[in-house]
């Protein structure tokens, strides 16, 4: 879905250009900072959505650039008990925001995909087990 960023902006003395990579991470930045993410979805691979660490943002994230324009398609795990519709809102606000305020393009959509939900009391009873196998 990645497309090539063409010329963004002719200045007297040359072109801007920014890679749609950049923009991934910055919209993954975003995401993540919204209460309620447990992180970024690398995708739903046998059933299963793949968590992505801080390092893996962009992975859950594609975007398709135009020459003034953007459009964003965030994937994410959502922290179990939080309102999905309200997390979802906000991420879309703060990825626009991003987006517009550090690149000066138009961000005409930023659709949200929620593939899994994180349960925090399993994460705290995985972790005994894992530590007692490593002994």
């Amino acid at each position: 879905m990645n497309t090539v960023s063409q010329d963004y902006e002719r200045t007297d003395i040359g072109t801007i250009q920014i890679a749609p990579e950049v923009i991934e991470v910055i919209a993954g930045l975003a995401a993540v900072e919204v209460e309620g993410v447990a992180g970024m979805s690398g995708g739903i691979a046998g059933g299963i959505a793949e968590l992505l660490g801080r390092k893996n943002l962009s992975k859950g994230v594609k975007v398709e650039v135009g020459q003034r324009e953007a459009a964003v398609d965030v994937s994410i795990v959502i922290e179990f008990g939080h309102r999905i519709p309200e997390v979802a809102g906000r991420i879309q606000h703060n990825v626009k925001h991003a987006i517009e305020s550090m690149t000066g393009l138009t961000v005409v959509e930023v659709n949200v995909h929620v593939h899994d939900v994180q349960f925090k009391a399993a994460e705290k009873t995985e972790e005994p087990e894992q530590a007692s196998r490593l002994k």
